[in-house]
């Protein structure tokens, strides 16, 4: 059993399921005895009731003649359901190819778990690693690992900025 019931205090619409002994209000909380809330409609169909609500609702804002030519919400429901596109169509009628999409996902995904490092981690690595990196040096590390070499420029200049790294005559260092 499903109904649709108001807030004395605010006037606030909501559905109760089954028969509660209190019923508080989603908006302004107070907690109702529900056999003394006034019930707009009982029924044992939770569509009916949503439909209710939302008509009541719509029509508290003037919108009841728009909301009358709104199909009903189990209609509505089976409208979205075939209306969806799944990522495969999407993509294909964007003119991506969608198993070259699938591969790079794997490939990432294996990279990923086979201890694959993020971009920054890289920068970091080679700040480590190297002996006296240069910006050159570290952008040339990283590019042997795939980071391109305007987010290695960007990295270091962020890292400066933050107090991460030093750089004296060219060099970098951790902090």
């Amino acid at each position: 059993m499903y109904a649709v019931v108001g807030c004395t205090d605010c006037s606030a619409l909501w559905l109760v399921e089954g028969r509660q002994q209190t019923a508080q209000c989603q908006r302004c909380g107070k907690t109702h005895q529900f056999e003394k809330l006034k019930k707009f409609v009982e029924t044992d169909d939770e569509d009916h009731a949503r439909e209710v609500r939302a008509s009541m609702l719509a029509n508290r804002q003037d919108h009841g003649e728009a909301f009358a030519e709104v199909d009903s919400f189990a209609e509505l429901e089976s409208q979205v359901d075939e209306a969806v596109v799944d990522d495969t169509e999407y993509l294909e009628g964007s003119g991506i190819d969608a198993d070259a999409v699938d591969e790079a996902a794997d490939r990432a995904m294996e990279r990923s778990a086979g201890g694959g490092q993020s971009r920054k981690e890289t920068v970091l690595d080679g700040l480590r690693t190297l002996e006296e990196p240069t910006e050159d040096d570290v952008v040339a590390y990283a590019g042997e690992r795939d980071v391109p070499a305007e987010y290695v420029r960007d990295s270091l200049q962020k890292l400066a900025r933050r107090g991460r790294v030093s750089k004296s005559r060219g060099v970098y260092r951790l902090l």
